[in-house]
C-alpha cells in the first residue's frame, strides 16, 4: 500500500508501507507506548500532526489531546516540553524524509514503512535516550509523579513508559 502526503510541510510525497502496522520492528526498537497512546495521554502540547491527520488512521485521534495552540495543559504531566521545529532543524535532529522529526518518523515506522538508513538513525537515537529512564529510576521514589516531571513527559514523547 502507497500513502501519499500533501500537507504544510510536504506536498507529493510518497511512502510504501512494508510492513504490517505495528509489527516487524528492529529487535533494538522496542518502543513502550503506540502513536495512539502517546496522542491519547498527551505530548508535544497538543500541537503535533495536526494538519496531517489523513496520513494516520482515524481512531489515533479519538482520544488525542490536541490543540490548535500549544497548551501545557494537553501534555500528561502538564509541563512545557517542546522546542520550535527551527531549533530543532537548527541542531541536525531532522532526518530523512520526517520533516516533522522523531514523533513523524515514529508514526510513519509503526504504520508499516521501512527505509534502512533513516530507521537506523532514529532508532539509535531512541536508544540513546534510555539513559533519561535510568535517571528517573535513580532519583525518584517508585510511584513519585511529581519527581522529574519534565524527564517523563520526554519519556512520554519517544514512547518510553514514563512511569518508571
Amino acid at each position: 500500500m502507497e500513502i501519499t502526503v500533501n500537507d504544510s510541510y510536504q506536498t507529493g510525497y510518497t511512502y510504501r508501507l512494508e510492513a504490517p502496522m505495528g509489527q516487524g520492528f528492529d529487535p533494538d526498537f522496542r518502543p513502550a507506548l503506540t502513536p495512539r497512546q502517546m496522542l491519547e495521554m498527551g505530548v508535544f502540547e497538543g500541537k503535533y500532526l495536526n494538519d496531517c491527520r489523513d496520513e494516520f488512521p482515524a481512531d489515533w485521534f479519538e482520544g488525542a489531546r490536541l490543540s490548535d495552540r500549544p497548551d501545557i495543559r494537553c501534555n500528561f504531566f502538564g509541563i512545557k516540553s517542546r522546542q520550535p521545529l527551527a531549533v530543532w532543524r537548527e541542531k541536525g535532529w531532522i532526518y530523512g524524509p520526517d520533516p516533522r522529526g522523531w514523533f513523524q518518523w515514529y508514526c510513519r515506522y509503526y504504520l508499516g514503512r521501512r527505509l534502512p538508513q533513516t530507521d537506523a538513525i532514529q532508532i539509535k537515537r531512541w536508544r540513546a535516550f534510555s539513559r533519561h529512564a535510568g535517571q528517573v529510576r535513580a532519583h525518584c521514589m517508585a510511584g513519585d509523579l511529581s519527581c522529574r516531571p519534565r524527564q517523563r513527559q520526554a519519556l512520554l514523547q519517544w514512547a518510553y513508559d514514563p512511569f518508571v
